[in-house]
């Protein structure tokens, strides 16, 4: 594992004096590969009696180490002697023991650790990247960076505690630790074969991503399963995500991200703001070879649909291995496996799922419809949308670039929407600043703040040669149940008060004015349509509708008028839609005239059949629903639109055994098929705890309408503590069929450590 040379020439001491001047210096900006080689001498030559201290083997404590760092579940922790990697945090210190072919000696042995970061052509004391700590007796203290102190002596051995900074580069750093006589000044240098891997670390202090709440550090660093929060404003659902931070080759797959992919400079390493922006970059291939390709185009042959995937393990793994975009994501997947490389690396993380947000191209602050005499969106005028939802990520993290009003979650999004300074990615943008519309600080502020706290702005189009009539407004249509999973809850939390103030509070209205004062769009927004009070028109759509249930659209007019009566025309139309707000098809049109009588309701209603969606029925099962009404002789039209889904059932998880370690854990997934049609071609996928690979289990059987579907399986835990097992179904007729279980892990008899902490 090392080799080692040993002299005691003159000329062999006057070059260890240089290079620990040197490194007193702090002038070495090379690696010690670098430096003139030392003579060889004679492996037992000498004029002293004491051997030279030579190191035998280093043990890297993996145990006691991963359970002080809480990073025991790294894969590459879990390994086989030899086969296994040591992970640290940063501005904690652990321990290694060095195994020696005599007693330590401090009176007559001088030991050095030399730390260089890993895969850096020059590693440089200036930028952090290179290290010397000699070893200091208890007691003793040190200025260095980094320090190494003798813990315990033991035969023939030493137990030391190494700390490195709060602000260390993250990643895999190098090892060489020199042993020195100091009567003779012979020395020998142990070559540390394998790097160790040095983490970011919410549990210090002075790290910029501590966070104080323990219950939201095991939420946001170490919990591997969670709730993403899918569907619109109307019906909410919860679809999980295994987020796999601890599974084989994650972590390595996140710093070739990092430093291969997005090319972060060594110097950066430390700096969560830096890594978060270009992970936001890369996680998409839109720039580079990044790791996950786009597609919202419903065709999704060659790759793996959206709504297949279970988590992000699969993923980043498959990736990894071939260094290929995996084929496809969507918002929620970017979201899940950008969390995860964050997560993986020490970086607090959450997804967040925003309703009805904005896709502002305009950067006008405000989401810009124009719709035709038959209400329907004028797609070739229409640049902005507005998503059924959207996903992204938080990081949490001090923004010392930004001042501590700036402190907290920061949002980033890796789907490639826009770009920001030349590449697809957002963030980190500092949550608390869009909710006082700081929409000019880094980075891309207005961006976000328009998803959150857009005004969604109607226009009817008359033709090229005639003014644009400002037909319908709102203000609060835009970022509502902005959702994320509860801390030790399997629930969801709502933080839209982070990102706004209550809607319609003056605070809230004064934000949007300074955000759309710092807008350079030009785009008017304030073309005023003449007020008519007499017909008030309400909008409304039967939710909760399950999928192969009819639904109906519904349009009450209420005349307040006691004198006059009003003729209506009224176009009533539902539309199939993706998630993204882009309108797929035409599902039925309905139009009428009504007379309202003074003092009176009409209502209008369009029925919609299971027969008549169901051909036309997109991902995510959306449809866009809008209304046109015109007053005659008035001139006033009255415009809404709404996006509604129709749910999906929910798979029932039920074990069959008790989750204990290294026991076969049993299981069952069912539901009852709620089409009015045979399911036929179902799978489930299944991911839990203890399998290196998700299952995969067909349904032998065809299943009627209203019969249940159901598979068994099995599974042996790995790690003790609280777990997850998730399940997902999809057929020719019926995809996106989600679900899980929670439930705790029970420990198996195991051998306590050392105790080196």
């Amino acid at each position: 594992m090392g080799n080692c040379c040993s002299s005691c020439s003159k000329k062999f001491r006057s070059f260890f004096r240089k290079r620990q001047c040197n490194i007193r210096m702090n002038n070495l900006n090379s690696k010690p590969e670098s430096l003139p080689k030392p003579p060889s001498a004679c492996q037992n030559g000498g004029d002293f009696d004491t051997p030279m201290l030579t190191i035998l083997r280093l043990d890297p404590l993996i145990s006691d180490n991963g359970e002080a760092h809480n990073t025991s579940r790294y894969e590459i922790m879990t390994r086989e002697e030899g086969d296994s990697r040591l992970v640290v945090r940063r501005g904690q210190e652990f321990f290694m023991r060095l195994h020696l072919n005599r007693d330590y000696d401090s009176d007559i042995d001088g030991v050095s650790i030399i730390f260089s970061l890993d895969g850096i052509k020059k590693p440089q004391y200036g930028h952090g990247t290179f290290m010397v700590a000699p070893l200091l007796n208890p007691g003793e203290e040190s200025e260095d960076a980094w320090h190494a102190t003798l813990y315990t002596r033991e035969a023939q051995a030493i137990v030391i505690k190494i700390s490195s900074p709060a602000n260390a580069p993250i990643g895999k750093w190098k090892m060489e630790i020199d042993t020195k006589h100091k009567e003779s000044g012979g020395a020998i240098s142990f070559n540390v074969e394998e790097p160790f891997y040095l983490l970011f670390n919410p549990w210090c202090p002075e790290d910029v991503v501590y966070i104080e709440d323990g219950a939201k550090r095991h939420e946001y660093v170490l919990l591997d399963t969670g709730l993403i929060w899918r569907g619109n404003k109307n019906t909410i659902s919860a679809s999980p995500w295994k987020f796999g931070q601890f599974e084989r080759d994650v972590l390595d797959c996140a710093l070739h991200l990092m430093t291969t992919v997005g090319a972060v400079r060594a110097s950066s390493r430390n700096d969560p703001v830096v890594i978060t922006r270009v992970l936001s970059a890369v996680v998409n291939s839109n720039d580079d070879n990044g790791l996950l390709m786009g597609n919202w185009s419903g065709d999704y042959s060659g790759g793996t649909a959206p709504t297949k995937w279970l988590g992000s393990q699969k993923i980043l793994q498959e990736y990894y291995k071939t260094k290929k975009p995996v084929k496809y994501g969507q918002c929620w997947i970017f979201a899940g496996v950008l969390s995860t490389v964050c997560k993986t690396l020490g970086l607090p993380s959450r997804v967040v799922t925003n309703f009805s947000s904005a896709h502002d191209t305009q950067g006008s602050r405000t989401v810009d419809y124009f719709v035709d005499k038959k209400g329907e969106i004028m797609e070739e005028l229409t640049t902005d949308s507005v998503w059924n939802f959207h996903v992204w990520s938080e990081v949490w993290m001090k923004r010392l670039d930004l001042g501590s009003d700036c402190d907290g979650w920061q949002a980033i999004d890796a789907t490639p929407q826009e770009t920001s300074e030349g590449s697809f990615r957002c963030g980190p943008t500092s949550v608390a600043a869009i909710k006082n519309g700081e929409v000019l600080r880094p980075y891309d502020g207005g961006f976000l703040y328009a998803a959150v706290n857009a005004d969604k702005v109607y226009w009817r189009y008359n033709g090229p040669t005639q003014p644009l009539k400002l037909v319908s407004k709102d203000t609060q249509g835009i970022g509502q149940y902005i959702s994320t999973k509860a801390v030790g809850v399997w629930g969801r939390e709502d933080i839209t008060l982070n990102y706004k103030y209550p809607e319609t509070s003056n605070k809230e209205r004064e934000a949007m004015l300074k955000a759309l004062r710092q807008s350079e769009s030009i785009f008017s927004r304030y073309y005023l349509n003449e007020q008519f009070n007499d017909i008030i028109f309400d909008f409304k759509l039967i939710d909760d509708v399950v999928v192969g249930q009819p639904f109906s659209v519904v349009l009450m007019m209420k005349n307040r008028s006691k004198e006059n009566k009003y003729r209506v025309s009224v176009v009533l139309r539902v539309d199939v839609v993706l998630y993204t707000g882009k309108v797929g098809g035409s599902v039925k049109t309905f139009e009428s005239d009504h007379l309202v009588k003074p003092g009176s309701y009409e209502e209008v209603r369009l029925d919609v059949s299971w027969n008549e969606y169901a051909p036309r029925m997109l991902d995510q099962s959306a449809f866009n629903v809008a209304c046109l009404a015109n007053v005659k002789d008035t001139n006033f039209e009255y415009f809404a639109q709404d996006d509604f889904r129709v749910t999906k059932p929910i798979i029932d998880v039920d074990r069959q055994t008790e989750a204990i370690v290294g026991y076969i854990l049993d299981a069952t997934a069912s539901f009852i098929n709620p089409l009015p049609v045979t399911l036929t071609g179902g799978k489930f996928l299944i991911d839990g705890p203890g399998l290196d690979q998700q299952l995969k289990i067909k349904v032998p059987n065809d299943v009627p309408p209203g019969e249940k579907v159901s598979c068994k399986f099995s599974m042996i835990p790995k790690f003790s503590g609280r777990s997850t097992i998730v399940a997902k179904f999809y057929s020719k007729e019926l995809d996106d069929v989600d679900g899980f279980v929670n439930f705790m892990v029970l420990e198996a008899p195991t051998s306590n450590g050392n105790g080196y902490r």
